[in-house]
């Protein structure tokens, strides 16, 4: 391979991750507003650790996880939960006087 020319691998990688990162950004956003009575706060910060994405939404009610053994007929949602998990570093939820925030940490380095 050239000096200076791009790694086919490295790009690779980073676009896993970039895809990783607005999965989960479109999966909580998506849930906030489909599930949560609505979207009531976003913001997201890069910091050394990787990407800090926070989302509120109006309602208390704790994500759900639906297993697929125990689906019931016309189930709606209950499979992006495990995805979020699954692809960020860390995951919190916070209940609000009006709501919940979920916060998640979402690496932006391809793992080694």
């Amino acid at each position: 391979m050239a000096l200076g020319a791009p790694d086919p691998q490295d790009e690779e990688a980073g676009a896993r991750v970039l895809a990783d990162a607005l999965l989960v950004t479109s999966e909580l956003v998506t849930n906030a507003i489909r599930h949560g009575d609505g979207l009531t706060a976003f913001d997201l910060w890069i910091t050394d650790d990787g990407l800090i994405l926070n989302v509120a939404d109006a309602s208390t009610c704790p994500p759900v996880t639906t297993d697929p053994g125990n689906r019931l007929k016309g189930q709606v949602g209950g499979f992006g939960w495990p995805l979020v998990c699954r692809l960020a570093r860390h995951v919190a939820v916070t209940v609000l006087p009006d709501g919940k925030q979920i916060t998640v940490l979402i690496s932006l380095t391809p793992p080694a």
